[in-house]
């Protein structure tokens, strides 16, 4: 049994242990708070080192690349774009000029045994397979043949050629009747590059004045279909009045009815493009017509841009629809009859 006094001794002890272990424990909690805190804080300053290490070589790197850029690249970057400036503006000038009616000494010396001397027309007479017929009627009607084809060249500046394409089979029997008959009277302009096809007629007179412009330095270039007779001296007096107009469009000036049913002769696929009263732009009757040098030049230069229509008198006269051209409509060109000193009579 314990006494009051002993009891109380073990009560002052334990009160006196109590105080002394507390400020242990903070003192151990504190040593590890401030231990954490620089450990912490030294692996921040250690990443921001690594940072600032890492943003220094990459502006090292890229003051370098930018140093030798400046030195070389640059200049032929500069000297790149310069060129590229100076070679666009080449360009507009030579369409220009060409759109002018000038013709580069290249293509004025391109040598392929055509005449290179100022003709005053270049008549193409639109033809195809199985009509030699119309062919030889128009060479014993008004066509001249032989020596005087070279002759009416020579003293009126007037070429005449029969313009044509080729057979779908390459070579075959009716190319090869076109080839004779050329080598006989030495009157054609063959497109070795177009089949002949009913559907293509557009596309063959727009290569007719392709060839005929590339080929002929000629104030005017006259499309004629082969079932037309033509008064060669009435049509040279008619096309010399309009010698001082340099963009000029001359024929029977007409508009027309846009068909829209498949099944009709004329049926124009892109009718819908006409308007809701279908019906065409003025444009000269197919028959005959005649555009100046300047116009035939923007048809070469532009040839891959130029759509053509169902006809090759409405794509004719769409290409000019937005130029500056001057459409005139000659009552001569109209091939309705033929009359004392008519110009041309279809038959």
């Amino acid at each position: 049994m314990r006494s009051w006094g002993s009891s109380n001794r073990l009560s002052a002890a334990a009160g006196a242990h109590s105080p002394f272990t507390s400020r242990v424990s903070a003192l151990l909690l504190a040593m590890f708070a401030t231990t954490a805190t620089i450990y912490v804080a030294g692996r921040l300053w250690q990443g921001s080192e690594n940072r600032l290490h890492l943003v220094e070589g990459f502006e090292r790197r890229n003051s370098q690349v930018k140093s030798a850029m400046s030195v070389d690249d640059t200049l032929k970057l500069a000297s790149c774009g310069e060129q590229k400036k100076k070679l666009a503006a080449a360009e507009m000038d030579l369409a220009a000029a060409r759109q002018a009616g000038f013709v580069s000494k290249h293509s004025a010396e391109k040598g392929d045994g055509h005449s290179k001397k100022n003709l005053l027309a270049v008549i193409g007479i639109i033809t195809t397979f199985g009509r030699k017929k119309n062919r030889d009627a128009i060479r014993k009607a008004w066509m001249p043949t032989g020596a005087a084809l070279k002759k009416l060249e020579d003293e009126k500046g007037i070429v005449v050629r029969f313009v044509i394409g080729r057979s779908a089979n390459h070579g075959d029997s009716l190319d090869r009747e076109i080839d004779s008959e050329n080598r006989q009277t030495n009157d054609f302009i063959v497109l070795d590059g177009k089949v002949e096809a009913t559907e293509e007629a557009p596309k063959k007179t727009k290569l007719f004045f392709i060839n005929a412009v590339e080929n002929w330095n000629a104030e005017f270039y006259v499309k004629i279909n082969d079932d037309v007779f033509v008064n060669i001296d009435a049509l040279g007096a008619t096309l010399s009045t309009h010698l001082d107009k340099p963009r000029v469009y001359i024929g029977c000036m007409k508009s027309g009815e846009v068909f829209s049913e498949p099944n009709h002769k004329w049926y124009e696929p892109d009718w819908w493009k006409f308007g809701d009263g279908k019906s065409y732009f003025r444009h000269a009757s197919g028959e005959i017509y005649a555009i100046s040098r300047a116009l035939a030049q923007f048809i070469s230069i532009n040839r891959s841009i130029l759509r053509t229509y169902a006809h090759d008198d409405v794509s004719t006269g769409s290409w000019f629809i937005g130029l500056a051209a001057k459409f005139i409509n000659e009552g001569n060109f109209c091939c309705s009859s033929w009359s004392p000193g008519a110009l041309c009579a279809a038959v």
